[in-house]
């Protein structure tokens, strides 16, 4: 049984079942991942995959114990080749970081440049996506951490760093006549076609909740999970945006206004999310405190080894953290 089997397995999973697609991440021909997945099924002696045809469809029994060995086995083996990166005199590795569009865009570029000036040989990978997908590209080993908002809590499989507290805004185009509403009210928002970020009203979410506190139902007239279209068609006069204040820059946003909506919605908090089985190397540890500037490599252990259950071992200033085994009985 080889890894490169266990890899092809799992990305089939990770794809939804979908081959094509899991051989096009893996820049593998399709053929040849589904060889490799019929030679780890005789192996087995036994199928992983529910077929229809010639359809994956779901997991056998079988192929979801299979699933919970190969991931283990993968991640620790990622935990491997950072350590031995971190062996070499000059370090190196690769840091994916999956993160929302606000923060890629207006908030890590300077904190990137100064990464790559401090590890040249550590390749960073960004990966722009809404909240809950930047936590479960931690959950499912896509990516080793995550920028996010206090949903990163609710992954069980992930450890919370918390940072700074960030608000709202509603932006308009030049002479709008919202901007003559002092102080700014939920009902006055709701009268206007409102852009935002796709994910603004999921479940739960604070501007839903808010909206909904009110009796109030926004007519949302567009979406995306990117601040930087959101301000494009609300300049173009097709509705106001509501985005995070830190996606607005007054000296490139001149032909938008914006208004403080702090006392209209409950404040969100950025986090950096960790696999709790994650190996963390000294560049992750550097590259938390870039985004995280009020902490150090001990108040990030401390948190780590009180994110319970956790068991936390240290070794030459680095940490690896796991799960302890389910009690049985």
């Amino acid at each position: 049984m080889k890894l490169q089997q266990l890899r092809y397995f799992v990305q089939v999973v990770r794809h939804g079942f979908n081959v094509s697609d899991a051989a096009q991440a893996l820049y593998a021909s399709q053929p040849g991942l589904s060889h490799h997945i019929r030679q780890l099924e005789q192996q087995l002696k036994s199928p992983v995959f529910v077929r229809r045809g010639k359809r994956i469809v779901g997991l056998t029994k079988t192929g979801r114990d299979v699933l919970a060995v190969a991931e283990r086995i993968i991640s620790d083996t990622e935990n491997l080749e950072r350590i031995a990166g971190e062996s070499q005199k000059e370090v190196s590795g690769e840091l994916v970081v999956s993160t929302t569009h606000t923060q890629a865009r207006y908030v890590l570029p300077p904190l990137v440049r100064t990464f790559i000036v401090k590890y040249p040989k550590v390749r960073l990978c960004i990966k722009p996506c809404s909240p809950t997908e930047a936590a479960e590209y931690v959950k499912r080993g896509e990516a080793h951490l995550c920028i996010s908002t206090e949903v990163v809590a609710s992954v069980k499989e992930l450890a919370m760093i918390p940072g700074e507290k960030w608000i709202r805004c509603v932006i308009t185009p030049p002479r709008h006549p919202l901007l003559l509403c002092r102080p700014l009210d939920l009902a006055d928002i709701a009268e206007y076609p409102l852009i935002t970020y796709d994910f603004a009203f999921a479940k739960m979410s604070k501007i839903r909740t808010a909206f909904e506190s009110r009796g109030l139902t926004p007519f949302v007239t567009l979406t995306s999970a990117d601040a930087g279209i959101v301000k494009t068609y609300v300049a173009a006069g097709l509705g106001i945006g509501l985005i995070a204040s830190i996606a607005f820059n007054k000296a490139e946003d001149r032909d938008l206004r914006i208004l403080d909506a702090s006392h209209l919605f409950d404040s969100s908090m950025t986090t950096v999310g960790i696999h709790r089985d994650s190996y963390i190397t000294r560049y992750m540890y550097d590259f938390i405190q870039l985004v995280l500037p009020g902490t150090n490599r001990s108040t990030i252990d401390a948190l780590l080894m009180r994110a319970a259950p956790l068991r936390a071992s240290a070794e030459a200033g680095r940490v690896l953290i796991s799960t302890p085994p389910a009690k049985r009985g």
